[in-house]
């Protein structure tokens, strides 16, 4: 038995007394319990006495384990490491809270999810902590939610399709949302606010948030489409807006074809639109998507903040694949979820990513990777039998 497999916890959800780590946990307890042969979980925050009252606020176990780390003090970020095979965070931003506990998973071989949508600082983590993750073990996997679980998972098993049907990968896929009901989360925009303020400080980041490769490890293909004005497509009979998180979703499709020694083609071109619908209605939607703060501005969502768990239930999210062959063949791939994207889903869905590293993928060499490049179908298995997604071919 390794060092690894005597630790005492399977998860630690560190950042379990904000709103999108509560939803975690909820979800560990409810799907899975404590105790027998469930998952061995804690919750990790800053202050053991507010954690257990918010333990008690939301009806969970007063046996609850809870840890007590703090960014700010790095010997109790590492302790934690050590304590656990996967620590899953929902601390953020990352840029400003996240390296200690990359730094301490990386060193502990300690395998680690986050929620991360911040393309420069990933850059940035990769160029520091990858050599120290490989070499450790650790698998470190950042953006396991909504960003970028339904795009890199639904680009891989589309990919999987057209190898079956056409006997190669479709050199071009595009990601268009065809709905969508719910709010992104109040940590998304706070990402997306100390990103902006980071470039101000450091202008070579943006060089990190424009390249469409800047994950890829070094490797430029070929020219990708921006996405950031509104356009019809004639193939499928709609209009299309920018997409918010297409410019950190797209990253992460190409790290995975990277990861994956270029699965999909060294001239994969992706990029990802919203449909906003046909005729003079659909263009008119999506020329205000285009010129409107999709993030609410200064009156969007704070950290810690959310939905009702009405509006959670009540959100959802639909999202179409479509690859073109050269010889002009299509094929379609639907993902969809049965929760609003930036809460109620994206809590399963990192759940689910650090249940599949100690159930599914428990050994494998390490390094930052990807949902896709790192547990690939065993993911899509696991998030169709318990948290509500479906992956189809259309």
């Amino acid at each position: 038995m390794s060092a690894r497999d005597s630790r005492e916890f399977d998860v630690i959800v560190y950042g379990a007394s904000g709103f999108t780590g509560r939803l975690v946990a909820e979800y560990l307890q409810n799907s899975y319990g404590q105790g027998g042969d469930a998952p061995k979980w804690a919750v990790a925050a800053r202050s053991a006495e507010k954690m257990a009252a918010v333990l008690a606020e939301m009806g969970l176990p007063a046996e609850t384990p809870i840890v007590v780390a703090n960014a700010d003090e790095p010997e109790t970020i590492d302790a934690m490491a050590k304590r656990t095979k996967v620590v899953l965070t929902t601390v953020g931003p990352y840029q400003l809270y996240g390296e200690p506990l990359v730094a301490a998973c990386a060193a502990n071989g300690t395998d680690y999810v986050d929620l991360c949508g911040e393309p420069a600082w990933m850059r940035q983590m990769i160029d520091r902590y990858d050599a120290a993750a490989k070499q450790s073990g650790a698998r470190i996997v950042f953006s396991t939610g909504f960003d970028s679980i339904p795009f890199d998972l639904g680009v891989l098993m589309l990919q999987k399709e057209c190898v079956a049907k056409f006997g190669k990968p479709a050199p071009r896929i595009k990601g268009r949302v065809r709905a969508m009901q719910g709010t992104f989360s109040g940590g998304t925009a706070a990402s997306l606010k100390a990103t902006m303020a980071s470039v101000a400080r450091n202008p070579e980041l943006l060089g990190y948030l424009t390249n469409p490769f800047s994950l890829a490890g070094g490797f430029e293909g070929p020219t990708q489409p921006k996405g950031n004005k509104p356009e019809h497509d004639d193939k499928l009979g709609s209009w299309a807006a920018p997409f918010i998180m297409a410019p950190i979703n797209t990253k992460n499709v190409h790290r995975t074809n990277a990861l994956l020694g270029h699965l999909y083609g060294q001239d994969f071109v992706y990029d990802e639109m919203m449909l906003t619908g046909p005729g003079e209605k659909g263009e008119a939607i999506a020329k205000h998507i285009a010129s409107t703060d999709m993030m609410g501005g200064e009156g969007g969502p704070k950290p810690g903040e959310g939905p009702s768990k009405e509006e959670r239930e009540n959100g959802f999210y639909d999202v179409l694949f479509v690859a073109e062959m050269p010889d002009g063949q299509v094929q379609l791939y639907g993902v969809k979820g049965d929760k609003d994207p930036g809460y109620g889903s994206t809590s399963k869905m990192i759940a689910e990513s650090a249940l599949g590293l100690i159930e599914d993928v428990p050994e494998g060499p390490g390094g930052i990777t990807t949902p896709g490049a790192v547990l690939g179908e065993h993911l899509v298995k696991r998030l169709v039998a318990r948290a509500g997604l479906s992956f189809a071919a259309e």
